[in-house]
């Protein structure tokens, strides 16, 4: 498989690859799927991503994500003064596991068709609270693990529940005990806070800004509400083992809207060790 190469274009390069102003465009992150990449362009600029038009900040700063079956390029065109550049970026390949995980609770693989109109509400919440994106900018600061712990989940494996094949993990699970606090790993604001979803349990989704949210599954307990701010560190929830889980763990999930990103691969690019300052 392909070595991971982390993405930082000199505008020499892109100069040369697009005939592009000197300024056009550069980025931090990397091109495989579950990443977060942040760009940096013309503060007059606007950015489309795969099509999509992004939002850009007054700095020139944007976001954008790959989600799990990310292939091929991905195009990214800027319009500076009425003039286009088009970039296309190679997406690396990337390889996944298959996990078995056996003992969940039966009725959480199949679930039984009374509970079916409840699983649509709960979806409907949960992407919801995702769309609902502010201009914010707390995830430019970096990030830090909400706790640490074993890994015993990671993000694009293939799951197999009590010898079911089911969707992908999207996560990144962190055992431990019942009731370990979960620390905010970037200041944001609280959009949901449910204390029991029928697979995930407690369920807390921070927005971090433009996009990018944080989502903490299977909780005991939720600290914060709906519309708090919530720091970089503070004390946000406990550890639990509700829904469709065979023990206690956090499964830390991230999101650039509908996009599922990496929470191991944001951390690889964009982590802030717990005694930097807080502060750009």
């Amino acid at each position: 498989m392909n070595k991971p190469v982390a993405v930082s274009i000199s505008l020499v390069l892109a100069l040369a690859l697009t005939n592009a102003p000197v300024n056009a465009l550069e980025f931090k992150g990397l091109w495989q799927p579950g990443a977060m990449v942040v760009g940096q362009t013309d503060p007059e600029a606007q950015v489309y991503f795969q099509g999509q038009l992004v939002a850009v900040t007054g700095e020139g700063q944007f976001v954008a994500g790959l989600g799990r079956d990310a292939s091929g390029t991905v195009q990214v065109k800027v319009v500076i003064d009425g003039e286009e550049q088009i970039f296309n970026y190679p997406v690396l390949a990337r390889e996944y596991q298959t996990q078995r995980v056996d003992g969940v609770p039966q009725n959480t693989v199949t679930p039984p068709k009374e509970v079916l109109a409840r699983i649509r509400k709960e979806t409907a919440l949960v992407g919801q609270a995702r769309a609902d994106s502010n201009s914010r900018t707390d995830f430019f600061r970096g990030f830090i693990r909400p706790l640490e712990g074993p890994i015993s989940g990671v993000y694009g494996s293939q799951r197999i529940y009590n010898g079911v094949p089911k969707r992908p993990h999207y996560g990144l699970d962190i055992a431990r005990p019942v009731g370990t606090l979960v620390q905010m790993p970037a200041a944001g604001i609280v959009k949901l806070a449910y204390d029991d979803m029928y697979y995930s349990g407690g369920t807390l989704i921070v927005d971090h800004g433009y996009g990018i949210s944080s989502t903490f599954i299977h909780l005991s307990e939720i600290l914060v509400e709906e519309g708090a701010y919530v720091e970089q560190g503070e004390d946000v929830a406990r550890v639990g083992a509700g829904g469709r889980a065979t023990g206690p763990h956090l499964d830390w999930r991230m999101n650039w809207f509908k996009v599922r990103l990496d929470p191991a691969l944001v951390m690889e690019f964009f982590s802030l060790s717990r005694t930097d300052p807080k502060s750009p």
